[in-house]
């Protein structure tokens, strides 16, 4: 057996991924520690987030700022499934991978499997679709997609994760919510 770090426990099916060097925190400006300054969300606040913002059903009065948790990253620091690296350090997703647009209130991500056949591919994706959904606020529309070309499977998983039905199920699924999370989980 070639590790045992997966979600199975079982063969990697990547045994020797190519790691990449993070990119460095990102520096925080006056204006967005400014809480008066309006701040629009675009790209880089998705890879690399410092807070989200209270969903539905939250009020924003005395205490609220309990509920603007400091997040160490959005998508950036999710952990893959197989091996105790983040999508980040396996170039699963990058900055230049995720379209934002406020105004309409749309994320795009587009993430890359390290191999075409990547049996992990659906449960990254769910991981990141689930990430976003907990993060931002409900007004957004989420596309998550696999980078046209890089997985053999491509349309299959692309369809999976845009059935918002297929979703829901998904995670109503006890194991398998209990894999993302561990995903979406810091690691020591």
């Amino acid at each position: 057996m070639v590790g045992g770090g997966g979600v199975g426990g079982g063969l990697l099916e990547n045994a020797n991924p190519l790691i990449y060097q993070r990119s460095g925190e990102r520096p925080v400006t006056a204006g967005e520690e400014d809480e008066q300054v309006p701040d629009s969300i675009d790209a880089r606040e998705i890879f690399d987030i410092r807070r989200c913002w209270p969903r539905a059903g939250f009020s924003a009065g005395k205490g609220a700022e309990s509920l603007f948790l400091h997040l160490p990253h959005l998508i950036r620091s999710i952990n893959d499934p197989e091996h105790p690296l983040t999508l980040e350090e396996l170039n699963v997703v990058e900055q230049v991978r995720v379209q934002v647009s406020d105004p309409e209130s749309t994320v795009a991500v587009a993430f890359t499997p390290t191999i075409p056949h990547c049996s992990m591919a659906t449960l990254i994706g769910l991981s990141i679709k689930v990430k976003l959904l907990r993060s931002l606020p409900q007004r957004f529309k989420m596309d998550v997609h696999i980078t046209p070309g890089t997985h053999a499977s491509e349309h299959a998983v692309n369809k999976q994760l845009a059935d918002k039905e297929r979703v829901a199920a998904a995670l109503e699924n006890t194991h398998l919510l209990e894999v993302v999370n561990q995903c979406l989980s810091a690691r020591s």
